[in-house]
């Protein structure tokens, strides 16, 4: 990755570039494997190369993405690398106009269906992970009664927590660390309920 640093997303532009359903996919895709080309991501996200090709090039025109440094088989190839350590979307960024606040909230909405997607898809294959696997997933709700400043330290202290743990485990991985290393999906949500 060009960035070691989480890049906060505050133009309206890039968060449309993002705010795809598809897009979204890719870039998590990508996140994953580090590098790729258009060809390995089609693969993954069962589409045309052809259209994976459009879509990286346009999150690569927002600076989401961008051209790895390596050479495909052919010459030809094009890879592709996350342009930073991952994006931020702040609602303070997009609060100035309604068109802003509509396009954060429906960018918001389609991030969480697919984190849903992806959570259901673990739990409809359940029972095909080893034991060990089974025993270390979890599912946690936590009721708090917390200040928007408790909850802003909380994020900000659990995001270090689970920075450490993202970094370990590439590195292991990136050192030949690989026997029963999966891709690990983490959601958290924090926000304000009443009853």
């Amino acid at each position: 990755m060009a960035s070691n640093e989480t890049r906060r997303v505050s133009d309206l532009g890039t968060l449309k570039a993002f705010g795809h359903p598809l897009r979204m996919k890719l870039y998590r895709a990508l996140y994953i494997a580090r590098q790729a080309t258009a060809s390995q991501l089609a693969e993954q996200v069962d589409e045309q190369v052809s259209l994976v090709s459009y879509h990286l090039r346009k999150l690569a025109d927002h600076g989401l993405i961008e051209e790895a440094d390596r050479e495909g088989k052919d010459g030809r190839e094009r890879w592709w690398q996350p342009a930073s350590k991952g994006l931020r979307f702040h609602d303070e960024d997009f609060s100035d106009a309604p068109e802003k606040a509509a396009t954060h909230t429906a960018v918001s909405r389609l991030s969480f269906d697919q984190h849903i997607e992806l959570y259901r898809r673990f739990l409809d294959a359940y029972r095909s992970w080893t034991p060990p696997w089974r025993k270390a997933s979890f599912t946690s709700e936590y009721l708090a009664r917390l200040t928007p400043e408790e909850l802003g330290a909380l994020e900000r202290e659990l995001d270090g927590v689970i920075g450490r743990y993202e970094e370990r485990g590439r590195a292991r991985d990136e050192a030949g660390d690989t026997e029963n290393r999966e891709n690990v999906a983490l959601h958290l949500y924090g926000f304000p309920f009443r009853t």
